[in-house]
């Protein structure tokens, strides 16, 4: 029943996060619930043996469709494998407390932005080309990749939003653009913890499975409906990023 009630978080999960990102929302408090007495780090190893397979799988989907920058997104995905070892590196001995009460407000104003600016991410206008394009994408994945290595929540939604605001993308290719860095920062942490012995293989396995089936779903459904149906499932997943972490932080 344990694995059963897991694979359908992690299913769940792979269906939010193939469209724009948020899928540990899901995953991670349901694992918590289903294994109370087990170590964190064990359920985050598992959390992330399911859904790096997820998000591949999102990115093979995505760039069969989308016209994806590759000159730029393959050395972004590296400096977000890098960004994301040295983040979790720096948690053995920096606490990430402050950002744990900081990040409703950060997701709060990224909310707000986005509902103010209608037209944000409906069209796709690269702010750079070329080798700017390649530094700016870089300098995202290194950045956020190091925000999910040190602490985690929210980072597909992040990657989402900077390449809307910052690189111009529409949310389409922002959300495609942003499985192959968040693919990239999860296999990161995925080999740390599986170093640590902090992966239970036989529930990751088959919680993948059931993680790529409902990112393949995902995928298509965004896919179908383009960057206007992307920026809705944004804006749900965001304001339950908000009351979840202002639970987490603050009233409990």
């Amino acid at each position: 029943m344990d694995l059963l009630l897991a694979s359908a978080a992690s299913l769940l999960a792979g269906f939010i996060d193939a469209i724009v990102g948020g899928g540990g929302l899901v995953l991670v408090p349901a694992m918590f619930a289903i294994f109370p007495n087990t170590h964190p780090a064990t359920l985050f190893g598992i959390n992330k043996g399911a859904a790096v397979w997820g998000t591949a799988a999102a990115t093979v989907q995505y760039a069969r469709r989308v016209d994806m920058p590759w000159a730029a997104l393959l050395p972004a995905a590296a400096m977000a494998f890098a960004g994301a070892m040295a983040g979790a590196w720096t948690v053995t001995v920096v606490s990430p407390g402050f950002l744990r009460r900081a990040l409703p407000f950060i997701l709060g104003a990224v909310l707000l932005y986005t509902l103010m600016r209608k037209e944000l991410g409906r069209e796709h206008a690269p702010a750079f080309s070329g080798a700017r394009q390649a530094a700016a994408a870089s300098l995202l994945g290194a950045t956020i990749g190091f925000y999910d290595g040190f602490f985690g929540p929210g980072t597909g939604s992040f990657f989402v939003f900077l390449f809307v605001r910052w690189l111009g993308f529409d949310f389409l290719h922002a959300s495609a653009s942003a499985k192959l860095l968040n693919t990239a920062s999860n296999g990161a942490a995925l080999l740390l913890f599986a170093w640590k012995g902090h992966v239970w293989w036989h529930y990751a396995l088959v919680m993948a499975v059931a993680n790529v089936s409902g990112s393949l779903l995902g995928t298509r459904l965004a896919l179908r409906h383009g960057s206007g149906f992307v920026r809705g499932v944004f804006i749900a997943v965001v304001s339950a990023l908000i009351l979840k972490t202002t639970y987490d932080a603050w009233l409990r």
